[in-house]
C-alpha cells in the first residue's frame, strides 16, 4: 500500500462527497431534522391529559382534593355532573380518565372511616394509562397525606421515592441519546452502502480496476472519509443533545467519542458488505434500510425495552450492534461510565466490526465478475 496512492483517492472520494449533496444532507441536515423531531415532537411523558372530575356532593374536602389535580401538569382536569356523563365522555375519548368520589366521600372520611375514591382509566393506550394510574395515585397520597392527617387514609408505612439517573423523569433524556445511534446507523450504514454500488453504475470501478491500486486501498479510501463524516456527525448529534435539548452528560467525552469510533467502524463495516454484494444503489439502499436501520430503530431499545421482547427477539437484538451503542449511549449520559457496560458492549462491537470489515475484504476482489 503506497500513501500517495491512498491519499488520491482519499482526495476523490472528499470531492465526490463535496459534489454530492445527498451525502451532506443525511450527514449533517438529518441529525437535526431528527433531533428537532424526537426531542421537541415526541415525547413518552404524559401531561396535560384531560381528567373528568366527579363528585356526588361538593364539599371542601372534595374542593381540596380536585384542587390537587388543578395543581398537576400532568393533568387538565374537567368538572362533570355525574358519573353517567363522565363515561360517555370518557367512551368518545373526550377524557382519558375519571376520578369520581361518591356522595358518602366527605361523611365517611369525617367519620374516620374508609373514603376510596373510584379511577377509571381508558386502557387503549396501556403506557399511558399505566402512567395516569401513577399520577393520580400521587396526587391521592399527597392529600391524604396533607389533609387528613391521623385519619384512616394515613398509611402505617411511609414510602419514599427514590429516582435515579433521570430524576425529572424527561423522556426526552432517554430519547435523545438513543437516538444518535440511529443517527449513526444512517451515516455509517445507509451512505457506504452507496458508494461502491456508485462506482459500479457509473463505470468508475472499471477504471480503477485497471489502475495499480489494490482493493485494501479502495476500500480503505471509502473507509476515511466517512468516518471522518460519521464523526462530524456524531460531534453535531452531542453538541445539540447537551446545549439544546439540556440532556446531562455524566461521563466522559473521550469514552463517549471512543463508544462511537467502535460502533461507526461496525456499521463502515455493514455497509461496504452490502455495497461490495449489490452493485446497484437502489438495491444497495433498500438492503441497507431493512437490514440496518429498521433494526435498530425497533430492536436496538431505543424506544422499545428489550426485556419486554419476546424470547426469540430477544436473542435476534444480539446480532444488531445498534443495541450495544444505545446501551452504552444511554448509560454514559445517564450514570457515567460504568466500565462493565461500557467495555461489555464495546467488545461486542469490536468483533462485529472486525467480522463486517474482515468479510467485506475477503468478499472484494479486483475483477468484474
Amino acid at each position: 500500500m503506497k500513501i500517495q496512492r491512498l491519499r488520491g483517492l482519499v482526495r476523490k472520494e472528499l470531492l465526490q462527497i463535496g459534489r454530492d449533496p445527498s451525502a451532506i444532507a443525511i450527514a449533517l441536515i438529518l441529525p437535526v431534522f431528527l433531533l428537532l423531531l424526537f426531542g421537541y415532537g415526541v415525547s413518552l411523558n404524559a401531561r396535560h391529559v384531560p381528567i373528568a372530575l366527579v363528585t356526588g356532593h361538593p364539599s371542601p374536602q372534595t374542593a381540596s382534593l380536585f384542587g390537587g389535580f388543578d395543581q398537576s401538569p400532568y393533568f387538565d382536569p374537567r368538572p362533570y355532573n355525574s358519573i353517567v356523563t363522565a363515561r360517555r365522555a370518557l367512551v368518545r375519548h373526550q377524557v382519558d380518565a375519571i376520578v369520581w368520589l361518591r356522595g358518602d366521600f366527605s361523611r365517611r372520611l369525617l367519620a374516620g372511616r374508609d373514603a376510596a375514591i373510584g379511577v377509571f382509566v381508558n386502557g387503549v393506550d396501556a403506557n399511558n394509562a399505566r402512567l395516569l394510574e401513577g399520577y393520580t395515585q400521587g396526587v391521592w397520597s399527597s392529600w391524604s397525606q396533607e389533609q387528613a392527617p391521623g385519619a384512616a387514609l394515613t398509611a402505617p408505612v411511609t414510602v419514599e421515592d427514590r429516582v435515579w439517573f433521570n430524576p425529572a423523569l424527561r423522556s426526552r433524556n432517554y430519547l435523545v441519546p438513543g437516538l444518535i445511534a440511529i443517527i449513526m446507523t444512517l451515516i455509517g450504514a445507509l451512505l457506504t452502502a452507496l458508494v461502491v454500488a456508485r462506482e459500479w453504475e457509473r463505470g468508475t470501478m472499471e477504471a480503477l480496476m485497471a489502475t495499480p491500486v489494490s482493493m485494501g486501498e479502495i476500500l480503505l479510501s471509502k473507509l476515511i472519509p466517512y468516518f471522518a463524516l460519521g464523526m462530524g456527525g456524531m460531534a453535531l448529534s452531542v453538541s445539540m443533545a447537551i446545549w439544546l435539548f439540556a440532556v446531562p452528560l455524566r461521563g466522559s467525552v473521550l469514552v463517549l467519542f471512543s463508544a462511537a469510533a467502535v460502533f461507526l467502524f461496525a456499521a463502515l463495516g455493514m455497509g461496504l458488505l452490502i455495497s461490495t454484494v449489490a452493485k446497484n444503489q437502489f438495491v444497495a439502499s433498500m438492503i441497507a434500510i431493512v437490514a440496518t436501520f429498521l433494526p435498530a430503530f425497533i430492536l436496538s431499545g431505543f424506544i422499545f425495552d428489550v426485556n419486554s421482547m419476546p424470547a426469540p427477539i430477544r436473542l435476534l437484538t444480539h446480532i444488531i450492534a445498534a443495541r450495544y451503542f444505545v446501551a452504552m449511549l444511554q448509560t454514559i449520559f445517564g450514570a457515567g461510565d460504568v466500565w462493565p457496560v461500557v467495555l461489555a458492549n464495546g467488545a461486542a462491537l469490536v468483533l462485529m466490526a472486525a467480522f463486517f470489515l474482515g468479510l467485506t475484504w475477503r468478499l472484494s476482489r479486483k475483477r468484474l465478475d
